[in-house]
């Protein structure tokens, strides 16, 4: 399987879009295939990483996201769901998960409820070793701002603690596993 082979199925080939896509998605890819080589004792399938780490974030297409070349009607955060239905239309169940729980340290039908999200009420919440390794790596990478700077723990700590504890506690407890 060839993950730009699928992209190229719903990106224009160097439309903004795609170009941001697949600058990020490398980026994360590289942070997340780093990660799991350091960690051999999990045991990660870096086969499957390279793939979904490079279609994680591919529902941004059908998102209202301007500033990023997206011009859909649904909300940014739906990209997660967005993208699952993409690739499980594709076949890749197994890579349609990473998409739909990658999100933050993942979303729980909780939060769904409590903060009105528009999401299906259901965890979006990474299970797989493989799922967190690319949600955590994913964390480093901005689409918004500097494509490449890899973005500080502190800065990422920053960030989450508007989500609240939670957040920040599940990233620091990646930390201690991943880095």
């Amino acid at each position: 399987m060839e993950p730009l082979e699928i992209i190229d199925r719903y990106y224009k080939k160097n439309s903004k879009a795609y170009n941001i896509l697949v600058t990020h998605s490398q980026l994360v890819t590289k942070k997340a295939l780093w990660i799991a080589r350091r960690h051999p004792e999990l045991n990660p399938d870096t086969e499957f990483i390279e793939e979904a780490g490079m279609l994680h974030d591919i529902g941004i297409i059908k998102t209202h996201a301007p500033d990023l070349g997206c011009f859909g009607e649904l909300p940014y955060l739906c990209h997660g769901y967005l993208g699952r239905e993409m690739l499980e239309a594709e076949g890749l169940n197994d890579h349609a998960l990473v998409c739909e729980r990658h999100t933050g340290v993942g979303i729980t039908a909780e939060e769904v409820v409590k903060n009105k999200l528009p999401l299906p009420e259901r965890d979006f919440v990474p299970e797989s070793v493989e799922e967190q390794i690319i949600c955590f790596a994913d964390k480093f990478f901005s689409k918004s701002k500097d494509l490449k700077k890899e973005k500080s723990l502190t800065e990422i700590r920053n960030s989450m603690g508007r989500f609240g504890q939670r957040n920040i506690d599940r990233f620091d407890e990646w930390c201690e596993l991943f880095l």
